[in-house]
Order: structure tokens, then C-alpha cells, then sequence
């Protein structure tokens, strides 16, 4: 730790590539250009890649939405005027590359992201996962459910994603949250779909999801009722909850995210996602993904762009609950000082009057 209560160096969190002296097309491609973990020795949000697309049942090449995401994100600048923070100065994030995954066999490949994200949580980082097919979701809930029990959760999708099997199989990219309400990782007075919409295979797919204890918020939800009365209502539900917030960028509406596995018609506005994300800057948020960019369906990077910034938003989240939570820490510490002070001044008072 360093000596303002951060991960990274003495002086302070070692942040992105200074872009008036190294133009932002030109060296390596971690997020936001920010220093690697293994610059930094440890970090307070390690953003980390799981290239794994095995899960998927309609288009494939979400493997390669990590790297996409992390060169749409060159363009991201240091200070984030809509939440009033510079996340890279509040906090130590920093890229801790891929965790290479088995491509052939999905079960070994849900283990070893489990035990990879065991190890990042472990030097005390939050995550900021950029996936890779929504299969990862699964392994990444039971690692943050160690460290905090069941956690809230916020699911932006167009899809459900809680279906029972496809072909037999149990991990895939449409099960992980039954597979987590059944392993009772998810706190279920605390479950929330977004941006929902779309054809299902029938009525019970509502009811069961029901059953879990899932609220739904549609697409058109959203659109109807605003992004404000529906940040306050997922705030409501959350409370003070662990929260681990998971997007699939197909919440987007194809307009706003080509390059994806499973497009539905009648999504949100990038705008929309990242306004609902921001009203949720209160609300404890201990790690979080971006899934499913597939940019061989992108164009211009729409896609990656979004999904980059939607990255930024949930890692400015953290860095100023991280801040806020060292600066009370701090707080308490000087206070606790002064506490100490006073009562040997005290003893000392009574000890002279004794005299």
C-alpha cells in the first residue's frame, strides 16, 4: 500500500500514458493505456481479459472482445467529468492481462477463471472483467461470493440468461445465473434484469426466472419510464449490499452494438446505459464485467467504443468508493490518534494534581 492508503507507488497511483507526449494510437494497448499489474506490483482495480467464447449458441468470436475493448479504450482520458472524478488518480487500476482458459472443454475452463479471479481478489483488487461470452459470469459470482457471501446483483441484458441447459450442457452463455441462484452465491432479495426484450421460448421462461427472485426492467421500461426513476429503483433494491454488477453490451440496442453474439431488436442507447450506471455511484460495488463484444460483427468499433466506456464508468464506481472508504479510514485513524492524545494528557493532568 502506498502512503495514501492506495495500491501502487509511494507518491500516489501510477496512471495512463501521458497522450500529449506518446500519441494515443502509438505503444501497447492495456485498458485506458494504464501501467500493467506487473508495474505496479498490486492494484486496488485489476482489469483483467478471460478471451473464452466456448459458451456461446449463436455467433462466436466474443474471445476477441477483450483486446477490441482495450484498443476502442485509448481514446479514454483520465478525468470523467460526468461522475466528477479521475479514477486512474483515486485508485490503482491497472491491466492484469488474460486468463487463458481451455477453448475445448468448458468445465476445466469455468475452473481456471475461478481460481484466477481467486487470486487477483486475494491481494485485495476488485475486478473489472472484460470478457469473452457470458459463461464467465458464473466462475467470477462464486469468487466474489468468497470474499464478500452473497452478493447483490445487477444483470444488464437483453436476455435472461437463466436457462437450465442447452444440449445437455450446464455452463454455457444462457445458464450462469440459474447455475448461481442454485449454488447460493446471489442474494435474492436483490436480483435485477436490464434492458431486456425479445422473443422467449415461452411464458415459463419469465416464471421460473420469477421464482429465482429476479426484478425485471425491460428495454422498454427504460425508455418509458426514464433513467433516473430507474437508477433510484436499483439503488432501492440494492440497499447496502455487495453488489457485482454483470453487462452483456447486447443490452444495447444493435444500432449502438453491431459486434455482438445474439442481437435484439429494440435496446438501450449507449447514453442510457452509461446514465444508469453513473445514478448507481452510491450502491457498493465489489466487481464487475463487460461480456459478449464479438468485433468481427463490429463496425467503426461502435461496439468495443461502448463497451470501453462502460468499462471506464463501472471503474470510476470503485476508485471513488475506494477513495471514499481509505479517506474514512484515514479520518478514523487521525481521530483515534487524537483520542489517545487527549487521554494521555488526562493521566498526565490527574498524575500532577496527585503530585
Amino acid at each position: 500500500m502506498s502512503s495514501n492508503g492506495h495500491h501502487g507507488h509511494r507518491n500516489g497511483p501510477r496512471g495512463p500514458v501521458d497522450s500529449s507526449r506518446v500519441p494515443r494510437y502509438a505503444g501497447p494497448a492495456t485498458f485506458a493505456r494504464l501501467p500493467r499489474l506487473d508495474e505496479v506490483g498490486t492494484a486496488d482495480v485489476a482489469v483483467v481479459g478471460v478471451p473464452f467464447d466456448t459458451g456461446v449458441s449463436y455467433r462466436p468470436g466474443a474471445r476477441f472482445g477483450g483486446n477490441a475493448i482495450r484498443e476502442a479504450s485509448r481514446l479514454l482520458r483520465p478525468y470523467n467529468p460526468a461522475q466528477d472524478a479521475s479514477p486512474f488518480a483515486l485508485a490503482q487500476v491497472a491491466d492484469a492481462g488474460d486468463i487463458a482458459a481451455n477453448p475445448f472443454d468448458i468445465n476445466e475452463a469455468v475452473d481456471t477463471i475461478e481460481a484466477a479471479a481467486d487470486d487477483l481478489l486475494g491481494t485485495g483488487a476488485r475486478l473489472m472483467t472484460l470478457g469473452g461470452d457470458h459463461t464467465i459470469a458464473l466462475p467470477l459470482l462464486r469468487s466474489v461470493a468468497k470474499r464478500h457471501g452473497p452478493v447483490a446483483l445487477l444483470h444488464f441484458d437483453a436476455h435472461l440468461d437463466t436457462w437450465d441447459t442447452y444440449f445437455g450442457a450446464e455452463y454455457t452463455h444462457g445458464t450462469p445465473f440459474r447455475r448461481a441462484v442454485e449454488e447460493g452465491i446471489l442474494d435474492t432479495e436483490a436480483l435485477s434484469h436490464v434492458g431486456t426484450r425479445g422473443p422467449l421460448y415461452g411464458k415459463r421462461d419469465l416464471d421460473e426466472d420469477a421464482r429465482m427472485g429476479f426484478g425485471i426492467v425491460t428495454s422498454a421500461d427504460v425508455m418509458r419510464r426514464g433513467v433516473d426513476e430507474i437508477a433510484d429503483q436499483l439503488r432501492q433494491r440494492i440497499g447496502d449490499r455487495p453488489l457485482y454488477i454483470s453487462v452483456d453490451i447486447d443490452v444495447l440496442d444493435p444500432a449502438h452494438a453491431p459486434g455482438t453474439g445474439t442481437p435484439e431488436a429494440g435496446g438501450l442507447t449507449s447514453r442510457e446505459l452509461l446514465e444508469i450506471i453513473r445514478g448507481l455511484a452510491s450502491c457498493r460495488l465489489v466487481s464487475a464485467d463487460v461480456v459478449e463484444v464479438a468485433p468481427a460483427y463490429d463496425h467503426a468499433e461502435i461496439t468495443a467504443v461502448a463497451a470501453s466506456h462502460t468499462a471506464y464508468e463501472l471503474t470510476t464506481v470503485m476508485s471513488r468508493q475506494i477513495a471514499r472508504a481509505s479517506g474514512a479510514a484515514q479520518g478514523s485513524a487521525v481521530a483515534e490518534a487524537a483520542e489517545v492524545a487527549r487521554a494521555a494528557e488526562a493521566a498526565e493532568g490527574s498524575a500532577a494534581e496527585a503530585r
